[in-house]
């Protein structure tokens, strides 16, 4: 599996990107024409020396003085464009994000929100240039190693405000971006944040694989580190998660239901991962069950004393480190309307590294409380949100 990775060790931006992009082998003039064909911009690419790591620099040079935009506007000069069909799309959608995380700073809806730095043609250059590099790499996945989101105050046309900016700040809480903060300087904008968000999933460290290739992406600050992003270009084995866990397991003979019943709530409240209960044929015709348990190594202890002091079990085997496969899960959410009405829901989404969908389950509370309002089977509920999830993420 081919897997594109950005490590933004000193933050990202659109033009960093876009740098890091052609650096890793996107065609430079291909994606420049698809840039000046699109947005009233002339597009350089030169190299540039940040702290002795040589790097691609692209620059967008904007021929005259720019207002700032309305949502709905950047939207028209994008359909206009006449991009090629994905690169229009996920162009669209990069600004969506951004579009969603000023409408919620601002408390302004979508039509009557405008930018101000992200609505200028260098911004659209950034977007649709990143988009068009990004689908001619080509790759199978894309992934983002923590941010470096900067420290500091930024100078913004609505004032100075702390690092991240609040835009930027609102498109890392609703994406699944993993980030910190070090520096003395903005280092993540919002055209970056948004960008990584739509393209990339989370990874804390890069993966076992072999590089094929790594590029980087100048960025404009002069900070101690390089300021560059990193980009790098692997071929990885793996799809699925591997974990590590320990298992474990014992009989009992003696114990009521009501106490199996509150013993899940207990283990799982110190730490197990999951808990299962098998009733079971014990030595002289004895009913009983087994209890088996899936926990952490490091919290196998406090799980096992729990086990003992409910239960009253003398002994609990332990199987030690052994392996599982487990797809990566996140959290999302649908919006459905019944009898006139709008409900949102959560799904959970599970899907191995690829980004592939394997399986989406709607939040059963959530469900619950719809269908306890709207009269209808929790089972209806549940269809109906699944199917959404589907149509949505799948």
């Amino acid at each position: 599996m081919r897997s594109l990775i950005f490590d933004p060790f000193s933050g990202a931006a659109g033009d960093m990107i876009l740098g890091s992009l052609i650096d890793l082998g996107a065609d430079a003039e291909k994606i420049c024409g698809i840039i000046e064909s699109a947005v009233d911009v002339e597009v350089s690419v030169d190299r540039a020396n940040k702290r002795g790591i040589s790097a691609t620099d692209v620059k967008v040079h904007v021929p005259h003085e720019e207002h700032s935009r309305h949502y709905h506007e950047l939207v028209d000069i994008i359909k206009a464009a006449g991009l090629p069909s994905q690169v229009e799309k996920s162009a669209l959608d990069v600004f969506e994000i951004m579009a969603k995380a000023e409408s919620k700073v601002h408390g302004e809806s979508l039509e009557t929100i405008h930018f101000h730095e992200v609505g200028q043609n260098d911004a659209l250059a950034d977007v649709i240039g990143s988009c068009a590099a990004i689908h001619e790499i080509g790759a199978d996945s894309v992934f983002c190693t923590p941010v470096n989101v900067g420290g500091g105050r930024v100078k913004a046309a609505h004032g100075t405000m702390a690092v991240p900016a609040p835009a930027t700040l609102e498109i890392l809480r609703s994406g699944s971006l993993l980030s910190y903060g070090m520096g003395n300087r903005e280092l993540l904008t919002p055209t970056g944040a948004a960008l990584l968000s739509y393209f990339a999933k989370p990874l804390e460290n890069l993966p076992k694989g072999r590089v094929l290739s790594v590029g980087y992406g100048a960025g404009d600050a002069d900070t101690e580190d390089p300021n560059v992003l990193r980009t790098v270009l692997m071929e990885t084995a793996d799809v699925l998660t591997k974990d590590r866990i320990e298992v474990l397991e014992t009989n009992v003979d003696d114990v009521t239901g009501e106490v199996l019943g509150n013993l899940f709530d207990k283990l799982l409240a110190a730490g197990a991962r999951d808990v299962a209960i098998t009733p079971t044929i014990m030595k002289k015709g004895r009913s009983g069950h087994i209890i088996k348990v899936i926990t952490k190594a490091e919290n196998s202890e406090s799980v096992a004393r729990e086990m003992m002091k409910e239960t009253g079990t003398l002994g609990i085997r332990v199987i030690p480190t052994a392996h599982r496969f487990v797809a990566d899960r996140r959290m999302d959410k649908v919006t459905i309307m019944l009898k006139g009405e709008e409900f949102t829901v959560a799904v959970k989404i599970a899907q191995d590294k690829a980004g592939e969908i394997l399986h989406m389950s709607a939040e059963y509370e959530d469900c619950r409380k719809v269908a306890d309002k709207v009269g209808l089977p929790l089972k209806e509920i549940i269809r109906r949100v699944e199917e959404e999830a589907w149509g949505k993420f799948g």
